[in-house]
C-alpha cells in the first residue's frame, strides 16, 4: 500500500513534470504518469524538426523515467478535444482581430479537466503538474474555504500567470510539488538521481501546434481562402488617421508589432491598434502604444468568489509582464474594469489579463478592450 494515496502525474518528458513525479513517488504516493497527445506535427505544415510536449521524444522520454522508477505510465490521445477547443479559439480569435493565448486555454481548460476525468477512472485522488507555483486552502478571512494560487519561490520560472483558469473543484485535487523550489534546485536533483538527459535537453517555448512560431502559415494552410479575402487593407496612422500604404489582411498582425510590416516608415512603427470592421491596422510610435485601463471578460476568481469593492492589484497582461498597479473592480458578473496607476504598452485584446494580491492570484480573464482614461 503507498503512503499517501494514488495520484495522476502529467508528464511532457521535460525535467520539471518529470521531477514532480519523481518527488511524489520517493515521497509514497502511488504514482500514474500520463502524457497528453494533444496535436499531430505533421499536420502542421511546419518544416522544423519536431519537438516539444507532442513528440515521440517526450512520450518516449516520460516513459522511460516511469520505467525506471516502476511505476506505470499511459498516453492519452486528446488531439479531439484540444483541436475543437484550442485550435478553433486560436483561429477565430485572430478572425476577430485579437491576439489570443493558446497555452492558457489549453492548461486550464482542456488538460485538466482531461486529466481528472482520467484520475476518476484510475481511481486517483489527486492530480499533479510541473508547474512553477503553490496552491493552498484558506481558512479564515474573507477568502476562507476557496483554494488560492500563488507565485513559486522562483520567479524567473513562476508559471502562476497560466494557470488562473483552473476552477475551484479543480485546484482542490491539485498538487505542485516545485513551486517552493528553484528550477536550479531541481537540476540539482535530477543531477543527484542520474537523470543527465533531463538536465541537458532543450525546453520548448513554441506553441505545439505553430511549431516553427510562423502563425500567419498556420492560418493560411487553415483557412485557405483568407488570404486572398482580407490582402488590400490599410495601414493607418494613429491620430490623424492618415493612409500609410496597403497590408497584407489584419489578421497576420498583432498590438506591438514593428517587425514585418512589409513597408518602411521612416522611423520605428509599431501596431497600435486592428479594427476588423474596416480591415484598418493603425500604426504610431512606441508612445502612441500606450494605454492605461482596459476590460476584462470571461473570468475566473480564485482568491474571492466576487470582488465586492474596488481591489487594489498588480495586473499583468502578459507572461513576462512584470505587472503594473491597478485598481479593479468588478461591474457585472463576468466583467471587471482595470484602470492602472500608469500607462502600459501593447495590451493586447485576446491576451490574458491576471489580477495579483501580493503573491496570491485573485484571478483573471480575457482582455476585451484597452482604452485611455479620461
Amino acid at each position: 500500500m503507498s503512503k499517501h494515496g494514488r495520484i495522476l502525474v502529467a508528464m511532457s518528458g521535460g525535467i520539471d513534470s518529470s521531477l514532480a513525479a519523481v518527488m511524489l513517488h520517493e515521497e509514497g504516493y502511488e504514482v500514474i504518469g500520463m502524457t497528453m497527445k494533444t496535436w499531430d506535427y505533421a499536420s502542421s505544415g511546419g518544416t522544423k524538426k519536431e519537438t516539444g510536449c507532442c513528440s515521440l521524444d517526450s512520450i518516449n522520454d516520460a516513459r522511460n523515467i516511469s520505467v525506471s522508477l516502476g511505476f506505470p505510465h499511459y498516453i492519452l490521445d486528446i488531439r479531439s478535444e484540444f483541436g475543437d477547443a484550442v485550435i478553433d479559439h486560436f483561429t477565430g480569435e485572430y478572425i476577430e482581430g485579437r491576439t489570443p493565448n493558446p497555452c492558457v486555454l489549453c492548461n486550464t481548460h482542456i488538460k485538466w479537466d482531461a486529466l481528472l476525468r482520467r484520475a476518476d477512472r484510475l481511481d486517483c485522488e489527486f492530480i499533479a503538474t510541473g508547474h512553477y507555483a503553490n496552491i493552498r486552502q484558506d481558512s479564515e478571512g474573507p477568502s476562507a474555504g476557496r483554494y488560492v494560487i500563488s507565485k513559486g519561490v522562483d520567479t524567473l520560472k513562476d508559471q502562476s500567470y497560466v494557470l488562473w483558469g483552473v476552477s475551484q473543484e479543480s485546484l482542490s485535487r491539485t498538487k505542485l510539488p516545485l513551486g517552493h523550489l528553484r528550477k536550479s534546485e531541481i537540476r540539482d536533483m535530477a543531477t543527484d538521481r542520474g537523470f543527465i538527459e533531463l538536465v541537458t535537453k532543450s525546453e520548448s517555448y513554441e506553441i505545439c501546434f505553430v511549431p516553427d512560431n510562423d502563425y500567419r502559415g498556420f492560418l493560411k494552410r487553415r483557412i485557405p481562402t483568407l488570404e486572398a479575402e482580407v490582402a488590400g487593407g490599410n495601414f493607418v496612422e494613429e491620430g490623424t488617421g492618415r493612409i500609410l500604404g496597403k497590408h497584407e489582411g489584419y489578421p497576420f498582425y498583432t498590438i506591438g508589432q514593428r517587425k514585418g510590416l512589409g513597408m518602411a516608415f521612416g522611423k520605428p512603427m509599431f501596431v497600435t491598434e486592428i479594427r476588423k470592421e474596416t480591415n484598418e491596422v493603425v500604426l504610431g510610435v512606441d508612445t502612441d502604444l500606450f494605454r492605461d485601463g482596459m476590460m476584462v471578460s470571461k473570468l475566473n476568481l480564485q482568491k474571492y468568489a466576487r470582488i465586492t469593492e474596488p481591489l487594489d492589484t498588480v495586473t499583468r497582461v502578459r507572461y513576462k509582464d512584470p505587472g503594473t498597479r491597478a485598481l479593479i473592480t468588478q461591474t457585472s458578473d463576468d466583467q471587471i474594469e482595470v484602470l492602472f496607476e500608469q500607462g502600459v504598452s501593447a495590451i493586447a485584446p485576446g491576451q490574458a489579463a491576471v489580477f495579483y494580491e501580493g503573491n496570491d492570484v485573485v484571478g483573471g480573464g480575457w482582455i476585451m478592450k484597452s482604452f485611455r482614461q479620461k
